[in-house]
């Protein structure tokens, strides 16, 4: 119970902080007055709660909704931020392997993740013993929705 409320703390403490800065409308900090702010506020939050707490359930979530954060406030406000599907998987591939620091748990995944990203970002200069990829690719593309409902329904079904 105690560590629930030490996260209701940190939330409150720094939504608390972001509102107050906007109401106190410093100029320097006008490009940080958005939702996406809010985002990377929520992340930090529960990075901060994990590494203070010792406990690592939200060291995850934490990860990939700072990162969306980031990723959603730097399409808005850089010209030369990578809008590319591929960075979404960047994100969960660094979250796999933050996790893994602390609880030695997802490296696999982490690393397929983010050699996937880094190869589908740099996929316009994929030489051509790579074409494979573009044809996976594209069946992906077509049949995710199927990938998806089958996938659940593995996870549903599978033994543990």
């Amino acid at each position: 119970m105690k560590k629930q409320q030490t996260l209701t703390a940190y939330l409150l403490i720094g939504i608390g902080v972001f509102f107050l800065l906007q109401q106190l409308n410093i100029p320097i900090l006008s490009n940080f007055y958005s939702w996406q702010t809010i985002i990377i506020l929520i992340g930090l939050v529960l990075l901060i709660h994990s590494y203070v707490t010792k406990s690592y359930q939200n060291l995850f979530t934490g990860t990939v909704i700072l990162g969306l954060g980031i990723h959603f406030y730097g399409i808005a406000y850089y010209s030369f931020w990578i809008d590319h599907w591929a960075m979404y998987l960047l994100i969960v591939g660094i979250a796999f392997i933050i996790r893994y620091l602390h609880t030695k748990e997802g490296i696999i995944p982490g690393l397929l993740l983010i050699v996937f990203a880094i190869i589908m970002l740099f996929s316009i200069q994929l030489p051509v013993w790579f074409n494979w990829i573009y044809i996976v690719l594209e069946y992906l593309e077509r049949f995710w929705p199927v990938i998806l409902i089958v996938l659940g329904l593995y996870l549903l079904k599978r033994k543990k």
